[in-house]
This record gives C-alpha cells, structure tokens and sequence, in this order.
C-alpha cells in the first residue's frame, strides 16, 4: 500500500470520527434544556399575523426588556364583616388605653381553623380599628369568620372563641354580649354552602413539546408575561393590579428543580397556570389574563396545553369557562361577595 493511498484513509477516517462527534454533540444538544438568552439580547416575540414573520432577516428587531423582580405588598389587614363574621360587643365603662388592649389581646388569631379579630372604637376617630398604642379606645368588638375553603364553623371552634374571648373581655374590664351559638353554626352552614356552589380555581398545564426548559429559561419567558418570582421555589406570580391585593395569576412547577444548585441545567417539562377566581376582581379582567398568558406561554414555549387528564384544550372549552365564570361573578355579587372584595377574599382562603 503507497503512502499515498495511507495518508488518505487516515484522512477519510478522520472526516468518519468527527462526523460521530458532531453528531453525539447534536444529539446532545437536543436532550439538554432550552437556556435563557442574555440578559439584554435580541429577540423576535412570538406573533400571530403571518406578516409580521416575512420580516427580513437583518431588519431591527426590538430588544426584549426582562420584568424586574419586585416584592409583593403585604396585604391590608382584614376588618370584621358582618356577611361572613359572628360578631360579638365588648362593652367598657371607661375608655382603655390601646397599650392595656394590647398587652391582653390573645397570643393565637385562630379558632381551631377559623380566624377571628379584635377591633377597636377609638375614641378620637370614631372608627373601628385594630389595637394601636397611643390611641384610647371606648368600645371592642369581636368576629370569627363563619366559613372558609376548610369548611363551615362548627360548634367547638365557636366555643373555643367564646372562651378565648371571655379572656380578653375580663383583662381590660369589658362585658361580653355574644350572640347565640345554634344561630350562629346555622349561618356559618348556610355561607359554607352557598361558597361551595359558587367558588372556583382554574387550572391547565403546560406541557413541553421538544426540549425541556431550564428554570433560568422559564424565568425569561414568564418575565416576558409579567410574572415576577414568588414566595415559595417553584412559584412565579403575576401580581395583583392594586397594592396588597393576592396574585392574579400562578405558574407552578416542581420546587425541587427550582432548588437546584445550576438553574441552567435543571429541567422542566411542565407547569401548571392557576387563577383563583374570587380573589380577583372581575373589572381587572383575571380570565382573559389567564387565557391569554397560557396562549403565549404555549406559543413561546413550544408548549401543549392540556388539562388535568391530559387533553389539549380548545377555543371551545376557553368559551364556555367564560359563560360559566360570567354567572358565578353574578351571583357572587348579589350576596354583597363580589369576586376581589375583602370579604371575598377572606372566605375563599
């Protein structure tokens, strides 16, 4: 054989290896989740109007600005309510300082499962409030929500507000009228009901097509939507339109891959989009928010949505979760319950 002949199969070989290589690397890419552009990095969004891809291959195209991650309000404290609360009077034969209320005021919030507060009538403002120092106060009044997702109030969470209750009223001189216990687990029955016919928390995954995500590549496609990071690992929430209001909108996904040690390399192959639908108003618009986020998600993504079994969802079941979210917003607000109120919000948690 000359060596001729031998320098060119040494070659050929060569050309043979490099071509499994770049092949195993291709593959290998292919498997590996999909990463996170550059922060600042040129981008074409996703669009719907055929005319908008014909654009030329070197015209401009718009750099996409990442949302900033910014904390979430506290939210406002909650105020007794009639509508969803027993409430009973505390009375005092003189004003008390806010600092005696305070120093007496029971350590737990909760009866059994149901919360309950202690307001104020303070003596300059004339408004119900909770204890503050350096405020007097002539009056209190006590409530324990009657209903909320874990159920109706029952006989022994009542008692045991009754009896905490006695507590605060005997430390700071008060007389307690309370109303009547039977009445009382009758109108918490009754509100239990009515809030099981008409609560609802919408939900569909988001399953990828092709590659798997990276959590730093998730972050970059919800941002593009306005969802921020969340409280928890594995949560990212577009918030609320008004200060302390709940998140409008959730992106679950596993926790676990969300504490991982490389954001970039941990995998994700499907989320979940949520919307609690009492605890946002019907004037911000939550179910067109969450219709729409979920359809550019999908188109960003390369993503199917799909519902808890497992079938895609079409046009036609979007439509009829809006006729049917359309009567619960009605009947919500009939009972003075209208979805993103206060008190909405308090018996939907």
């Amino acid at each position: 054989m000359t060596s001729g002949l031998m320098a060119g199969l040494a070659a050929l070989g060569g050309l043979v290896l490099a071509g499994v290589v770049a092949q195993g690397l291709w593959i290998a890419r292919k498997a590996a989740p999909r990463r996170a552009e550059p922060a600042g990095g040129i981008r074409v969004e996703p669009s719907l109007h055929p005319g908008d891809a014909a654009a030329a291959p070197g015209a401009d195209r718009p750099t996409v600005a990442l949302a900033e991650p910014r904390a979430l309000a506290p939210r406002k404290s909650a105020r007794l309510d009639p509508l969803i609360d027993a409430i009973a009077t505390l009375r005092l034969d003189a004003a008390i300082s806010g600092e005696l209320a305070m120093l007496h005021l029971p350590s737990s919030r909760l009866a059994g499962t149901k919360p309950f507060l202690i307001e104020g009538l303070n003596t300059d403002s004339h408004a119900w409030e909770l204890p503050a120092a350096g405020q007097r106060y002539a009056e209190f009044q006590a409530g324990v929500q009657l209903a909320s997702r874990r159920g109706a109030l029952t006989q022994i969470e009542y008692s045991e507000f009754v009896q905490t209750l006695q507590g605060f009223a005997e430390a700071v001189g008060a007389m307690a009228e309370l109303p009547d216990m039977v009445e009382v687990v009758a109108r918490a029955s009754e509100l239990d009901a009515f809030a099981g016919d008409h609560d609802a928390q919408l939900s569909l995954r988001l399953r990828a097509n092709g590659a798997a995500w990276s959590v730093g590549y998730l972050q970059q496609a919800a941002g593009r939507q306005g969802f921020v990071p969340g409280a928890l690992p594995g949560l990212l929430v577009r918030p609320g339109l008004e200060d302390g209001a709940p998140p409008m909108l959730v992106l679950h996904f596993d926790p676990q891959v969300a504490r991982a040690e490389d954001p970039g390399a941990a995998a994700v192959r499907e989320l979940q989009l949520s919307l609690d639908v009492p605890q946002t108003a019907e004037s911000a618009e939550p179910f067109p928010a969450w219709h729409e986020a979920a359809r550019l998600l999908a188109t960003d993504m390369d993503a199917l949505m799909i519902d808890a079994s497992g079938r895609p969802i079409t046009l036609h079941a979007f439509a009829a979760i809006g006729e049917d979210l359309a009567k619960l917003y009605a009947a919500l607000a009939a009972r003075d319950l209208a979805a993103g109120s206060a008190v909405a919000r308090r018996l939907f948690s």
